[in-house]
């Protein structure tokens, strides 16, 4: 949305496909012979529909990365911000499965209006929408968080902006009161987007928080991540960082201008600092007060057992996929990653069937031998390296040997602390060719900022992108095109891969006006660089979710990589939610 993946851990043909339509590439069989037992709600809600009222708990090891939508770009996040606390001029439709993907208006009223050959879109806002305190939400509003999302301290969040706003170059923000004449608002419910060059998916990139409302007079800069004002169904009422955040009722929020949020329970509650395990454990026991629970994170993979294995547990799981790559990235501008011989030896060493064990098996899991995910490729990664998914340290100690390094080298990794058991299954298949490998863990929530420090950080690092809509142009680019790259809140291009002629063909290809031609470019741009070898793609997750044997309308958004949506979800019972 790194859409960024939330890693404890960035699609028409272009609007054609919808996000999760086609699944991951390994298909639905966990072992090869029958259906993944993990996948019994796909496609469908636990729980049924739930009555209004109660308290929802979010039971969570880590605090948010960032609230403030100038800032919010990592996948569950984005989840919980635009579907609680603020809304964008587009959203995604509240359905699982393959309806999840499809655009609908949020505060526009419609999904705007593009001439002069779709590089001016036009958007209107609908009546009636207001604040927290009553007031009304305005064009000004958003264009004025569109503005703040260029700030130098405040990194992170969604660059497409950035990337597709005419005159953008140089801009740093409104803070000295200078502003985009590009984004034009001639009335109070009106805003004008004047784009550099065409952009036929615009719409999509409006689902971003980057085009959530701001009022100026709100902002309180770094500090607007632990007090988002509020133009969604609910406000910060407390929010204690790393420990306690609560949620009540945005009592302004009118739902006859809402078509997508329910707003069931009138208070969430999300209690953080818990162990990992113990979340999990009670999760899967479901006794008192964790009945009206839900987990913030994807379920440990060593927990995966105790969950497939128990009939009443299995019944409560949500598993949908995350349409994300997860990769190991390697710092192609230092020595000796900036040798692409040295590159390839770690495509042939990385034993991914290892990293698919530590991850939970294949109930939750499939190996990736492209770089977009199978959504894109029409249903089926190619596999055109043809490495066997177990590696092949030969070849790898075969290809260090041609690139000067017959006795390997030492390199750090890192990672999310919630990857650890992934890196120390990259850490033993990359021993065999000769690569010692030092594993530096980050907590979530600082994990972004810490790998996006491109002069402070390790060679390797493993995380994962996904794309904000079917379309390669929200995934190549992004993880590719050295254009983009920042010394401090650096996302996507985490291998800092600069090279020439990948950027001119992105920018060929961006050009096209037909969406089916430049899906089949983006396709056979993805191998190219994948002989490359600036990362290596390693599995596409599906995001496990045990939820309380309380909670109703509870399904996995295929659009915010599985996480439940936070839209629809509430309780059975509201009244056993108080306990």
């Amino acid at each position: 949305m790194n859409k960024r993946m939330s890693t404890a851990v960035a699609i028409p043909l272009a609007t054609a496909l919808a996000l999760g339509a086609a699944g991951c590439s390994g298909g639905n069989s966990a072992d090869g012979r029958g259906r993944n037992p993990a996948l019994a709600h796909q496609g469908a809600a636990v729980g049924g529909t739930p009555k209004r009222g109660g308290t929802l708990t979010v039971l969570s090891d880590q605090d948010f990365g960032h609230l403030d939508p100038a800032r919010n770009w990592v996948m569950n996040t984005m989840d919980f911000g635009t579907r609680l606390l603020y809304r964008t001029l587009v959203t995604y439709r509240a359905a699982p499965g393959a309806k999840g993907g499809g655009l609908v208006p949020d505060l526009a009223t419609d999904l705007g209006t593009s001439s002069n050959g779709a590089k001016t879109w036009t958007f209107h806002l609908k009546k009636g929408v207001r604040y927290e305190d009553g007031t009304p939400v305005t064009a000004q509003d958003i264009k004025y968080n569109v503005e703040r999302s260029f700030s130098p301290d405040l990194p992170g969040g969604s660059d497409y902006a950035a990337r597709y706003l005419a005159g953008a170059d140089g801009y740093k923000g409104p803070a000295d009161g200078k502003h985009l004449d590009s984004v034009k608002t001639p009335d109070d419910r009106t805003l004008v987007f004047e784009l550099r060059k065409p952009f036929a998916e615009f719409p999509n990139a409006t689902v971003m928080p980057t085009f959530a409302p701001v009022p100026e007079k709100r902002d309180t800069g770094p500090r607007y991540d632990n007090r988002p004002f509020s133009s969604g169904p609910y406000k910060v009422a407390s929010y204690e960082r790393g420990t306690r955040l609560v949620l009540v009722r945005n009592p302004y929020w009118d739902p006859k201008s809402d078509a997508v949020r329910k707003a069931y329970p009138d208070r969430l509650v999300v209690v953080m600092g818990l162990k990992a395990n113990q979340i999990d454990d009670r999760m899967i026991a479901d006794q008192g007060a964790d009945a009206s629970a839900v987990p913030w994170y994807a379920l440990r993979p060593e927990s995966a057992a105790k969950v497939l294995s128990n009939a009443e547990a299995k019944q409560r799981l949500l598993a949908e996929s995350m349409n994300c790559t997860d990769m190991v990235q390697m710092d192609t501008g230092r020595a000796p990653f900036d040798n692409v011989t040295v590159r390839r030896a770690v495509q042939y060493a990385l034993d991914k069937d290892a990293i698919l064990t530590a991850s939970g098996g294949p109930a939750f899991n499939d190996l990736s031998t492209a770089y977009m995910p199978a959504a894109l490729f029409g249903g089926r990664q190619p596999d055109t390296l043809k490495i066997p998914a177990t590696g092949n340290p030969a070849k790898a100690r075969q290809l260090l040997k041609e690139a000067g390094k017959p006795d390997g080298f030492a390199t750090e990794i890192t990672v999310s602390s919630g990857d650890k058991g992934r890196a120390e299954a990259i850490q033993e298949s990359l021993a065999k060719a000769g690569i010692k490998v030092t594993i530096n863990t980050v907590d979530p929530s600082a994990f972004y900022a810490t790998i996006g420090d491109t002069k402070n950080r390790t060679d390797l690092v493993y995380t994962g992108w996904c794309p904000d809509y079917a379309s390669g142009s929200t995934f190549l680019p992004f993880v590719f095109d050295g254009r983009y790259i920042k010394e401090k809140g650096n996302t996507g291009n985490h291998s800092l891969f600069r090279d020439r002629p990948t950027m001119r063909r992105m920018d060929e290809i961006a050009a096209m006006t037909d969406a089916r031609r430049a899906n089949t470019a983006w396709q056979r741009l993805d191998g190219e660089i994948l002989e490359k070898a600036p990362a290596v793609p390693v599995l596409v997750r599906r995001w496990p979710l045990v939820v309380g044997g309380n909670i109703a309308g509870a399904y996995g958004q295929t659009s915010y990589g599985g996480q439940l949506d936070y839209a629809t979800v509430g309780l059975k019972d509201p009244s056993k939610s108080q306990s």
